[in-house]
């Protein structure tokens, strides 16, 4: 593992220099950031339709306070180059849960990309996978159906929330809130829905969804998955950066098959980001939401 410098926004550089890394979080933010996007009024659109502009830093929303009680600076932040085998990553994952547990390693986040798989959650129906075109892996988080693969950013936070005042939805939150801001720092509105979990952006009318253009159709750019063991939570968020959308076909995505709710990437929404400049956004969020 080599120890690496702060990464800065929004410089982009190559994943060549993207190795393990263990971050040294600060805690002496001073500055105000401002409002994310609305929607309104932003500098263009790209092909997928959707509003976009330059990097902008996001808003904090209000959480609760109650759960800043551990400091991030013993926190391993990994990114890891090429592709990493997910049922390895899985046990691995497994095993740094067990080794926080009992006071032998550090909390860690582990940035991913795997080769084309589908998992399946704890309440996965087997209807729900259409097509096994890809291995198919049973996950142990919870959740139902859910693709990786090359394309897509996973950030797998292993963290003890005993530590952290064990509320397990506040936890569930603020993986959403990490994911919004991250997207609000490319313009791209994130957002919750009732009933549906993950995160959201709103594509507008669509003539395809039920009911003609009366319709507004959503599409699903950013899924969560987690598992807690003892306390300590492992498994995390997926992140559609440019993804082979058409891979999601295989399976009814966290079991939601409304024709008005699809899935989307930033590239199918026009904009061209690297995955550097997605890890450098979710780094500095995490320290936002997490820290």
């Amino acid at each position: 593992m080599v120890r690496s410098r702060r990464l800065e926004l929004p410089r982009p550089f190559g994943h060549q220099h993207l190795k393990l890394a263990r971050l040294p979080f600060r805690h002496d933010r001073t500055s105000e950031m401002p409002d994310p996007p609305s929607g309104e009024g932003l500098p263009s659109t790209g092909p997928g339709g959707y509003q976009i502009g330059p990097v902008v830093a996001s808003a904090p929303a209000p959480l609760r306070m109650a759960w800043n009680n551990k400091p991030l600076d013993d926190l391993e932040w990994t990114v890891r180059e090429g592709r990493s085998d997910y049922a390895a990553t899985l046990a691995e994952m497994e095993a740094r849960a067990d080794a926080i547990r009992a006071g032998t390693a550090p909390e860690a986040v582990w940035l991913v990309e795997h080769d084309p798989v589908y998992t399946a959650g704890t309440s996965a129906r087997p209807e729900d996978l259409r097509d096994p075109r890809f291995p198919v892996f049973a996950a142990g988080r919870g959740g139902q159906y859910t693709y990786h693969g090359p394309g897509q950013r996973v950030a797998y936070a292993m963290l003890d929330l005993k530590a952290r005042g064990g509320d397990v939805r506040e936890y569930v939150r603020r993986l959403e809130e990490w994911m919004i801001r991250t997207l609000a720092r490319f313009n791209v509105k994130g957002e919750r829905r009732e009933g549906r979990v993950g995160i959201w952006v709103d594509r507008g009318p669509d003539g395809r969804a039920p009911g003609g253009q009366g319709q507004r159709r959503e599409d699903k750019i950013g899924a969560i998955g987690v598992r807690v063991k003892r306390w300590v939570a492992f498994h995390g968020i997926s992140l559609n950066v440019d993804c082979d959308l058409a891979h999601f076909t295989g399976i009814v995505p966290c079991g939601i098959s409304t024709p008005a709710y699809g899935v989307t990437s930033l590239a199918d929404l026009g904009l061209l980001v690297s995955m550097a400049e997605v890890d450098m956004a979710l780094e500095a969020e995490f320290e936002a939401v997490f820290g």
